[in-house]
């Protein structure tokens, strides 16, 4: 989630007009299309596999005090340090004290599997000194909810609270899972609608291909991704397919009624975090939010309140694909290469739009209902299952990449990164079977190998 790192003031909103400009200035050419790739992990004691608290000694606080050791600047709240800033980008804290890298935005996927990388050997380094690990799944595989600890972050405190009120797994969102995202750009409005469908629709394919949190609290929960069911039970009024990104005129102006009418959690003034939960943004641009009365917006404020909407894609400045369920550094690599390859070559592009085009409402939410628990044996429209489309997913990102040419020293395109993912179509297994596979194995129904087998 968004951790607000610049502080600086922000201009008033004096009409639509400012609201839809965050939309408009995230327009860019080709040219200037950058990779943006987001990454969470667990982070555990290596004695206890314990989630650590963030003020016990060699806790969080102390990993990311670690970590400006490599240049990392700090970013506090209420005097206490909750986020790092860095020429790599923005390290922050989930509620849990999952550690999330937000990464520069880059030229190429080898820049951004080389950022994974050195920030992977960072936590690492300072981890082994504390005595940390780090776990790259989709959900905590044996914690309960009262074993986890909670960040001092205010933002968090209003969510936790609120959570309850409009979901009954809002709270395992929180503090049981991780994922991994891309945020990529688009040179207007109607290459914004084109992506934005065609994330939405195949978004079902990037959860099976990535499923890997089968488990809860040491026991199989009888899905493969059960960080993507818990987004179905989270809050309804953020999250979701977007049927209306498919209607005729679909563009800015929806999406901001869209934004508008999801409920607001926060308002961050004078270093601190004002609880609306529940309230409408509305109402603030006319000055009439109870807690802050006669108080109107900023842009500020506006992009905070769209961090707070949670859909399967989510658009900012930049278009965030957001369906997978967090893993190791392949896997880091290779999200990023799915959806570049996919969304950044108009060949690609096209290809995948007339392969998901005729779907309907009903059909796409089908899919989207049946892929955390079948992954790729999900049913898709019009006969076949997710794993015959996968390989056609994949055929096609191959060719986006390839088109793309943006070869490394040694003059390798950006394709090799699929490579997890082909893989998994190769073999049928998604990482959770093969975790299935082993517990129900050589692990004998133990689930704390996975500690020892499956950390970074």
């Amino acid at each position: 989630m968004t951790t607000r790192t610049d502080l600086s003031a922000s201009p008033p909103i004096e009409s639509r007009d400012d609201l839809l400009s965050v939309f408009a200035g995230g327009e860019k050419p080709r040219a200037d299309w950058r990779i943006g790739t987001e990454h969470e992990k667990f982070v555990y004691r290596t004695s206890d596999h314990r989630a650590p608290s963030w003020e016990e000694p060699g806790g969080i606080r102390d990993l990311l005090l670690g970590l400006t050791e490599f240049g990392w600047m700090p970013v506090e709240e209420n005097g206490k340090i909750i986020a790092l800033t860095g020429a790599d980008g923005t390290i922050s804290l989930e509620p849990a004290g999952q550690l999330e890298l937000s990464g520069a935005p880059l030229q190429d996927l080898h820049q951004s599997c080389a950022e994974s990388g050195r920030h992977l050997q960072q936590v690492k380094a300072i981890g082994d000194r504390l005595g940390l690990g780090f776990l790259g799944l989709g959900m905590w595989p044996d914690k309960k909810r009262s074993d986890l600890p909670i960040m001092p972050k205010g933002r968090y405190e209003i969510m936790l609270r609120h959570m309850p009120r409009v979901g009954t797994l809002g709270l395992d969102m929180m503090l049981r899972t991780c994922t991994i995202q891309v945020n990529l750009d688009y040179s207007s409005e109607a290459d914004m609608v084109k992506k934005f469908r065609v994330g939405l629709a195949l978004q079902p394919v990037a959860t099976a291909l990535f499923a890997n949190s089968p488990f809860t609290e040491g026991k199989p929960n009888g899905y493969k991704s059960f960080r993507s069911h818990i987004w179905e039970d989270t809050d309804p009024a953020r999250t979701g397919m977007l049927p209306f990104v498919f209607d005729d005129g679909f563009g800015y102006e929806r999406y901001c009624d869209y934004a508008l009418d999801v409920p607001m959690y926060f308002v961050f003034r004078d270093g601190r975090y004002v609880d609306v939960a529940g309230e409408s943004f509305r109402d603030f641009l006319d000055g009439k939010l109870p807690a802050l009365p006669g108080e109107k917006p900023t842009v500020a404020d506006w992009t905070d309140h769209l961090s707070t909407a949670f859909p399967e894609v989510r658009l900012k400045s930049f278009l965030e694909m957001r369906g997978a369920d967090g893993g190791r550094w392949g896997r880091i690599c290779a999200l990023p290469a799915l959806w570049v390859g996919l969304l950044y070559s108009d060949t690609a592009l096209d290809a995948a739009w007339d392969r998901v085009k005729h779907w309907t409402i009903d059909e796409r939410e089908a899919l989207r209902h049946a892929v955390p628990g079948q992954a790729l044996d999900a049913p898709v429209p019009g006969g076949g299952t997710v794993h015959d489309l996968a390989r056609e997913v994949l055929d096609i990102a191959s060719i986006g990449l390839t088109e793309r040419a943006e070869l490394n020293a040694a003059g390798d395109n950006e394709g090799g990164f699929l490579d997890p993912l082909r893989d998994v179509v190769a073999s049928g297994k998604t990482f959770a079977d093969r975790l299935l596979d082993r517990y129900h194995g050589d692990w004998n129904g133990d689930v704390s190998h996975v500690y020892e087998e499956f950390s970074f």
